[in-house]
């Protein structure tokens, strides 16, 4: 058993706050009947309604994490912490994975969901979704730095990079370099710059596609994302 507001939170895209104005405002029914006691105590066996739809139906959801560095992107690991460790409670429900990686010591955008099928969207190289990074080095760019990630980096296994764009960070700052790719290869950003002699000290994943991490949103904190948002990836592509 447990209180009926963690139980609406637990089964869908809801945070707590919101499941509970939700509660008081008289939208909630238990088996039957209009409930508004925010800590009522209700198990699997109990008719749960919100807006007369069945709480507990299996939906897709998609979560915006700001990544810190220190945890891997992978549903479980016997060494360190993952993504789905730090998940809130309010977001905490069975088959949540991330879509997609970031190195452990990465920051930024990621995305955690229980859809497969849109993972696989996302991820897959035929649809060239960009990803955009803010990689702090160890040494400037050059043009010619420009020019070899336009002509797609070659690393030294003789694996070749599809066409990258590079540019310089905010006020020109040519220790700070914006990049954006279209596929995913391990450590990409950090092997491509180390081809061209520098080296990553910061690494930050700012965008997917046309979806942008939110400013407002602290390292380590989440947030629920609308189908309509989840679209914005697909928009606007390198090729």
């Amino acid at each position: 058993m447990e209180r009926l507001d963690k139980f609406i939170t637990s089964r869908g895209a809801l945070s707590r706050r919101e499941a509970q104005k939700l509660i008081k405002s008289g939208a909630v029914t238990v088996s039957g009947e209009v409930c508004r006691q925010i800590d009522r105590k209700v198990g699997e066996n109990d008719a749960v309604c919100l807006n007369g739809q069945a709480v507990g139906a299996e939906k897709t959801i998609y979560i915006m994490m700001n990544k810190p560095a220190g945890v891997v992107s992978a549903t479980e690991d016997k060494r360190d912490k993952t993504v789905l460790d730090i998940l809130p409670d309010e977001f905490r429900r069975p088959g949540l994975f991330p879509a997609g990686r970031l190195d452990k010591d990465t920051e930024g955008l990621l995305i955690i969901t229980n859809d497969g099928g849109f993972a696989h969207r996302m991820l897959s190289p035929k649809k060239h979704v960009e990803k955009r990074y803010v990689a702090e080095l160890d040494g400037e760019i050059t043009e010619d730095t420009i020019r070899r990630f336009e002509a797609g980096i070659v690393f030294s296994d003789g694996t070749k990079c599809l066409p990258a764009k590079l540019e310089n960070g905010l006020n020109s700052d040519k220790n700070v370099g914006i990049v954006t790719i279209c596929e995913g290869k391990f450590h990409q950003v950090k092997k491509m710059f180390a081809v061209c002699g520098l080296k990553v000290v910061h690494l930050q994943r700012i965008s997917i596609g046309n979806l942008y991490l939110d400013s407002n949103l602290p390292i380590g904190s989440c947030k629920s994302l609308t189908n309509l948002e989840i679209e914005r990836i697909f928009i606007g592509k390198l090729h």
